[in-house]
């Protein structure tokens, strides 16, 4: 299962045992997963549409225990490739979907076809019911990408007034989500793994913030230990480069005017070189008697170098080899 399904898995759990709480997260996840449809004598009934058979339930449930309605599941099969089943709910004309709706705060009134723009402020009066109805908007058009591929978190919306209630609610509790549009929708996101792992931990998804904050830490590790190795490998380059260079340059001399014409200092770096190829600046400098720091060091074969370039052109690699 993708990380997406195993945090609704978790919030289909979450059972407040509070109407005001179940209505408040009804209310959002029918406003995202539900489509309102007229029948006869312009009467209206209500489909609710989830992949998750643990959503399906959890809506069977609350409407059965506060709203007194039964209504059935039924399972439309995809026949389609890596297409999930779609579970559907329908409350009819005669169960009271228009009540219902206008009980949830979608339609103003039972005489309306057309869903209201914004989120009514008795659904989401309290941080608790603000809580549930972010829940419900998640449990019904929202998703969470796999947080060890990139941090995305969304809601997505068909009505461009409402997007913007929504994100203005997801914002008033210290968030920052934006809206962006994408073909017929208005996506709500976030984007800040932070603010992702905080609106998990609201919405009750603890088990899916902690695998999330998991994951976090252990892509932290991963890509420091990479910057380490990265870094180690990057000098030790450098380091074998200068060591190939300082001999080369030290060949040339002993090739030429021979090593012994170099002022002693130079010549003892200079021997000390060539016998331990692989050895650091630093592990050179406190081999060297006295010894001598790396900065030290580097000056000294920086000045061997020097006296290489004047007879650089004297003398051909195949030679010092």
């Amino acid at each position: 299962m993708s990380f997406s399904t195993d945090a609704k898995n978790e919030l289909s759990r979450v059972n407040p045992e509070s109407k005001t709480l179940d209505m408040a997260e009804l209310s959002a996840l029918i406003r995202l997963a539900g489509s309102i449809q007229l029948s006869g004598n312009m009467q209206i009934s209500l489909k609710i549409s989830t992949e998750l058979n643990s959503i399906a339930r959890k809506v069977f449930k609350m409407l059965k225990n506060h709203f007194n309605i039964n209504t059935s599941i039924t399972v439309n099969k995809n026949q389609m490739l890596k297409k999930n089943n779609s579970y559907i709910l329908t409350v009819t004309p005669e169960m009271g979907a228009s009540k219902l709706l206008v009980d949830l705060g979608i339609l103003e009134n039972e005489r309306s076809f057309f869903p209201r723009n914004d989120i009514p402020n008795s659904i989401v009066s309290e941080p608790e019911h603000a809580h549930a109805y972010i829940r419900g908007a998640f449990l019904g058009g929202g998703s969470i990408n796999d947080p060890e591929k990139n941090y995305h978190m969304e809601f997505v919306t068909n009505n461009e007034d409402y997007s913007y209630e929504l994100c203005d609610l997801i914002n008033s509790m210290g968030f920052n989500s934006k809206i962006v549009i994408r073909k017929n929708n208005y996506v709500v996101y976030l984007k800040e793994s932070e603010q992702i792992s905080d609106l998990l931990a609201i919405i009750g998804a603890t088990n899916a913030m902690f695998a999330f904050q998991n994951t976090i830490i252990a892509k932290e590790v991963r890509n420091n230990v990479n910057r380490i190795v990265n870094c180690e490998t990057a000098n030790l380059s450098k380091t074998v480069d200068a060591a190939v260079r300082q001999v080369e340059s030290i060949l040339i001399i002993q090739k030429t005017i021979g090593i012994s014409k170099l002022p002693e200092n130079l010549q003892e770096l200079a021997i000390l070189r060539l016998e331990h190829e692989d050895k650091s600046l630093k592990e050179l400098g406190e081999m060297l008697n006295p010894p001598l720091g790396k900065s030290g060091v580097n000056h000294r074969f920086k000045n061997i170098e020097k006296i290489a370039d004047k007879y650089r052109d004297e003398v051909s690699l195949e030679d010092l080899f």
